[in-house]
């Protein structure tokens, strides 16, 4: 009896290990087929990748060049106002020596006719032009009395007074004038000792 219950569990055994292979292929098999679709996945991406970069590819050389024409717009606007200014400065520096002239005739109009039509008129007719140069931005440089400057000022001459210390502008030779920032025409001045 013995024998027949060592051989009932021999079969037993034998019949477990035959499930346990089972399982495993059927595994295996499920693994393969699991796989399988991976690499039908995987084939689509490839297939899919070239027209992805492709695309990237597009889309960044469109943003480069939309970058690349708005700096192109905004240094050629900044150029145009440069050149704008430029040419405003040149045309206001013409100006300057009408103004010297107005000064010079208005300082030469003797004391009894200073009343009259004629020195009103050319008064009147100053007071306006210097109006649209402050309109425009071009003021007068001051120079009496401030220490003496090489970017507003050039000294032509050097003058003893004791009105004032040393390297202080004593005398104004000409009148200067700023456009903005920038300098339209300097001072001529005398330099205190």
């Amino acid at each position: 009896m013995e024998d027949l219950e060592k051989e009932a569990k021999e079969k037993e055994a034998s019949a477990e290990t035959e499930k346990t292979e089972q399982d495993v292929e059927k595994a295996k098999a499920d693994d393969t087929e699991a796989k399988e679709p991976d690499k039908e996945e995987s084939s689509k991406k490839e297939k899919k990748d070239p027209l992805k970069e492709k695309l990237d590819e597009l889309n960044d050389r469109l943003i480069r060049q939309v970058a690349e024409f708005d700096n192109f717009r905004k240094r050629t606007d900044k150029e145009k106002a440069q050149m704008f200014e430029q040419g405003q400065s040149n045309v206001l520096e013409k100006l300057l020596p009408i103004v010297d002239n107005f000064e010079r005739g208005l300082a030469a109009v003797p004391e009894e006719e200073k009343d009259g039509a004629f020195a009103d008129g050319m008064n009147k007719i100053y007071k306006q032009l210097i109006k649209q140069l402050e309109d425009l931005g071009v003021t007068p440089i001051e120079a009496v009395g401030k220490e003496f400057d090489p970017n507003l000022h050039n000294a032509v001459m050097q003058v003893e007074t004791e009105e004032y210390e040393s390297g202080i502008v004593a005398q104004e030779l000409q009148k200067g004038y700023k456009f903005h920032d920038t300098v339209l025409r300097h001072s001529m001045v005398g330099v205190n000792k």
